[in-house]
């Protein structure tokens, strides 16, 4: 069922539909993440989703936003939900496949990439939702965590950012990634569900042809014991 909410904090309305996905904390903490320098001029963000990402990233800076959703039926979300918030002539959604990305833009042309991508492997014996709404937006049965890098290192400029939200448990082959396509990692940090816990995201930015140099930030918990948000998280809502 199609529903309009807000989302918290940010004077924003976007359509979700609960057959399909509604967007996750995630979506709010990447924005909060990115940098943006007086000289960018383009963003780019994969994997849209409904455009949660875009539609936040668009309180933050003036430039022009493209956000890119393969799923037509999230697509048509993302759309309606760009027009509630008169943001048409700022943020432009794309239904198109990333890895076809070349034939629509020249390469090092994007000063910023953002992604909050499917986060798992597909295997044959994977157990994947039987809507495929779903089961695309989670795991990568229509766009591999490699192809990602490689259109993104092809895309963005020369020492520009690509900023990125993942699963902690893949870490390591992130990394190697990343460097394979000459995307230097130069900041990550760490979120924890709360104090005790083991981490299960961490947001990481890093930099075309960059120099070596990775910075660990603080680590950011999102709960506290009686399970409210933290002061931290509470803090990007506003």
């Amino acid at each position: 069922m199609e529903v309009l909410n807000e989302i918290v904090g940010k004077n924003l309305k976007i359509y979700q539909d609960s057959e399909y996905f509604k967007f996750s904390l995630d979506s709010v903490l990447l924005p909060g993440f990115v940098n943006i320098k007086l000289r960018d001029k383009r963003i780019l963000d994969l994997c849209s989703g409904n455009a949660p990402i875009p539609l936040i990233l668009s309180l933050k800076t003036k430039i022009e936003i493209y956000g890119v959703e393969l799923q037509k039926e999230i697509y048509d979300l993302a759309l309606k939900s760009v027009k509630i918030n008169h943001k048409e002539e700022q943020i432009k959604i794309l239904n198109y496949d990333v890895r076809n990305l070349k034939d629509l833009f020249q390469g090092d042309f994007f000063d910023i990439i953002t992604t909050n991508p499917p986060y798992f492997k597909t295997y044959k014996e994977s157990k994947t939702s039987k809507n495929q709404v779903k089961a695309n937006a989670r795991h990568e049965n229509t766009l591999t965590l490699e192809e990602l890098l490689s259109i993104s290192s092809y895309l963005l400029k020369n020492n520009a950012s690509f900023y990125m939200v993942h699963r902690t448990e893949r870490l390591i082959e992130i990394l190697a990634l990343l460097r394979k396509y000459r995307l230097m990692p130069k900041r990550i940090r760490f979120i924890y569900p709360y104090r005790g816990k083991s981490s299960k995201l961490f947001l990481i930015e890093a930099v075309k042809n960059g120099h070596e140099g990775l910075r660990v930030e603080d680590s950011l918990y999102i709960y506290n014991e009686d399970l409210s948000y933290t002061n931290e998280v509470l803090e990007l809502f506003n």
